[in-house]
């Protein structure tokens, strides 16, 4: 480079200079004023009539915190249906048939949903009593629960008018995950054979007529509720509902072939994830049943883990005596029948109480899985009868023995077990037993075997050998 080598400013006027000075000072302006009057405004003003949340969102009787956790409660027990259960489940069933286990499930939930909008959830738990005996409730009107007065109403439920200081519209969701899991539980019971479009016509059927009266009898405070017995979150109306109809399905629709009958699980690990999901799930289905964040909600949810743990302990000692080994397949049963049994007693006794029903529910389920069922001649593919039935049935009369009054004082005053002094208590919850044993049987054998008269229960053999890729067009695994 030769010459001077200085830089130079381009050669502009003073007025260029004068004129870009004042534009940046009108820049700077424009954009610093509203954050420097932002950060010295100590005021703001509202718009009239723009508070929110509206004061009609937040009447007088309205809990927010009960609310809140009722929600929370219902979508935790959602969960334990999509996905837990049909993960659960899809783990324990053979290979080809994973889509159709966890459509199956997945249908249900849909279906029960819409049913129990149009008319399933005032059936179950409607106010006034659509029918009564002598001032017994037996059921509610079946009508629709979709009125946006109605669902942002407050909940008043069953024949005795129980207000409720959350929204209908809660309850409503509250209730429908409940409805919604117990045909996801007994599907165990006939996957790998059942057709599937016997099952579509079968779940609502059975919801409607089954487990709305069942709900009423003992959820919403009708016949039954009004004798003395009681179901704190579903022993009866959901799990020994779902066992009995195990039952009387594996009669009606049949067995499978005899050599496909063994239980051969394609992946553990789907069950252990499913498995986890439905305990910590349970924490919504017990905890939330005082329909409160309460006193009652905390313990519910303690004992829950309790007898869920305790199953889990007694069951592998089970195992390990009679049969030399641990096992994964064992010890997620166990924490499921944990979990049923504790179901009915949840809110209702004391620490000691849910220790001894989770002892309870780690052996006797066992036992009838693994030395009684195998001498039945009904083929229970996934033993839903043993895991819910049982279970559920044990941790029902157990209620009426170890319901401790100063549990129950938070939640049903009036309760006490037999331990307690009460005795008769025991004696109303056989009772209670025995009407839902009988009902959904004849019920669920006598549905079937009408949708059997139009629509063959049983999938052809010929699907049946092929499975996911015949029935759906799709399978779970494809590792071509």
């Amino acid at each position: 480079m030769t010459g001077n080598s200085a830089f130079h400013l381009p050669n502009i006027s003073k007025k260029m200079y004068f004129v870009l000075a004042i534009s940046t000072a009108v820049f700077l302006m424009l954009v610093l004023m509203p954050i420097v009057h932002a950060a010295n405004s100590t005021t703001t003003t509202t718009p009239p009539n723009q508070t929110y949340p509206p004061s009609a969102s937040v009447p007088s009787w309205f809990d927010s915190g009960s609310n809140a956790w009722m929600l929370t409660a219902a979508t935790l027990v959602g969960l334990m249906s999509l996905p837990g259960l049909a993960i659960f489940y899809a783990g324990l069933a053979k290979k080809r048939f994973v889509v159709n286990t966890m459509l199956m499930i997945f249908y249900a939930y849909a279906v029960v949903l819409v049913l129990w909008l149009i008319g399933g959830y005032n059936f179950g738990f409607g106010y006034p009593a659509g029918l009564s005996i002598d001032g017994y409730g037996i059921l509610g009107i079946p009508s629709s629960a979709m009125g946006a007065i109605y669902e942002g109403s407050q909940a008043v439920v069953g024949p005795g008018g129980a207000a409720v200081n959350v929204p209908t519209s809660t309850i409503i969701f509250f209730q429908f995950v409940f409805a919604a899991i117990t045909p996801g539980l007994f599907v165990g019971a006939v996957i790998e054979r059942m057709n599937f479009k016997a099952w579509m016509v079968f779940v609502p059927l059975w919801s409607f007529l089954v487990y709305s009266p069942l709900a009423y009898w003992l959820f919403a405070g009708g016949w039954l509720n009004q004798l003395g017995a009681v179901d704190f979150s579903g022993g009866y109306v959901i799990h020994l509902s779902a066992g009995i109809t195990a039952l009387a399905a594996a009669l009606a629709v049949g067995p499978r072939v005899v050599s496909e009958r063994r239980l051969k699980p394609n992946n553990l690990t789907l069950v252990l994830i499913g498995a986890g999901i439905l305990w910590l799930g349970w924490n919504g289905f017990n905890g939330g049943d005082p329909y409160a964040s309460s006193i009652d909600s905390a313990i519910a949810v303690l004992n829950t883990e309790l007898a869920a743990a305790s199953s889990v302990i007694a069951w592998m000692l089970m195992d390990m005596k009679f049969i030399n080994k641990p096992t994964l397949v064992g010890a997620t049963t166990a924490c499921v029948t944990g979990l049923v049994a504790i179901t009915p007693a949840a809110g209702y006794v004391n620490g000691y109480g849910a220790l001894i029903i989770g002892i309870a529910a780690g052996t006797i389920p066992w036992i009838s899985l693994n030395k009684l069922a195998p001498r039945l001649k009904l083929d229970d593919a996934l033993g839903v009868f043993p895991a819910h039935g049982i279970a559920g049935l044990t941790g029902g009369l157990l209620t009426g023995v170890l319901a401790d009054p100063a549990v129950t004082k938070y939640v049903d005053p009036s309760l006490v077990g037999a331990v307690y002094g009460n005795i008769s208590e025991l004696g109303i919850q056989a009772l209670a037993a025995g009407v839902v044993i009988a009902y959904v049987f004849v019920m669920t054998y006598g549905l079937l075997k009408l949708i059997g008269l139009f629509i063959p229960l049983q999938e052809s053999q010929e699907k049946l050998k092929v499975g996911d890729e015949a029935i759906h067009g799709e399978v779970a695994y494809d590792f071509a």
